[in-house]
């Protein structure tokens, strides 16, 4: 797959899930925030509780789902990014959570499930 059509795919895997969190009450407070070591997707906050999101999006499941694709590697790296982040911020502070949404796009609407808790 090409990297521009990746990249879309990302996007609107990206703003699905962002919109599956704020339909549930959640506030996004930052997007695709990015260091050396990597990236955050998506961190929500919802009263007391800020969730770190790594969206995975595939076009079908035909490799398996999204949620799958998060490795243990994976984790460890997205623990240290959290953990960076909430040095970058130190106003914002309250429980700590990992999630994965897996998003497939299907039809208008992509079809999203989120994983709360996940690691």
């Amino acid at each position: 797959m090409p990297d521009d059509t990746r990249r879309g795919l990302g996007s609107i895997g990206e703003a699905a899930a962002a919109a599956w969190y704020e339909a549930r009450g959640y506030e996004i407070i930052d997007r695709n925030w990015r260091v050396r070591e990597g990236e955050i997707d998506l961190v929500a906050r919802n009263r007391h509780t800020i969730v770190f999101c790594e969206v995975k999006t595939r076009s079908s499941d035909r490799f398996g789902i999204p949620l799958e694709s998060v490795t243990a590697s994976k984790q460890r790296r997205l623990r240290v990014l959290a953990a960076r982040w909430l040095a970058a911020h130190p106003a914002l502070r309250g429980e700590v959570r990992f999630d994965v949404a897996s998003v497939t796009p299907a039809g208008e609407v992509p079809a999203v499930a989120v994983l709360a808790g996940a690691f």
